[in-house]
């Protein structure tokens, strides 16, 4: 089901480590209005790249499949409020990631990842931080601002 111009529930909630392991990632009805926000905002993301395909790798995670993947327990991929993507007809996630700090777009949290970029939104009627980060590795801290 569509749930904005060029983004569908099914494709924000798809997790090939759900498939794998036969667990349900099904959201609640607060969850997917959290997730038609969040599409709507990837719309954006997506008009300030050019209108170029966006790639989604992880949207909404249950919290067991949250736990699975060693996300962290209060992440926003379990509110339906955070997307992991790229852009390759964009660009590298570092060029990606820097084009939304530099826009005017009001994400709660950017971080660019080893290989693809997060960001997330905060809950209804909360100012959005806009805080930048970079992990560059699995083994790696969190690093304030983008670095590349």
């Amino acid at each position: 089901m569509k749930i904005s111009g060029h983004f569908s529930l099914e494709e924000l909630c798809f997790s090939e480590t759900a498939a794998r392991n036969a667990l349900e990632n099904t959201p609640d009805g607060t969850t997917t209005v959290n997730l038609e926000r969040l599409a709507a905002f990837m719309e954006k993301i997506r008009t300030l790249l050019g209108s170029r395909p966006i790639v989604v790798h992880s949207g909404y995670r249950s919290p067991r499949l949250n736990k699975l993947v060693g996300g962290v327990i209060t992440s926003a991929h379990c509110r339906g409020l955070a997307c992991d993507f790229v852009c390759p007809t964009f660009g590298e996630p570092v060029e990606v990631a820097l084009a939304i700090v530099r826009s005017e777009l009001e994400y709660d949290q950017l971080i660019l990842e080893d290989g693809w970029v997060h960001v997330s939104l905060p809950e209804e009627a909360l100012i959005p931080r806009r805080e930048s980060l970079t992990k560059a590795s699995r083994e790696a801290t969190y690093q304030p601002g983008i670095k590349w």
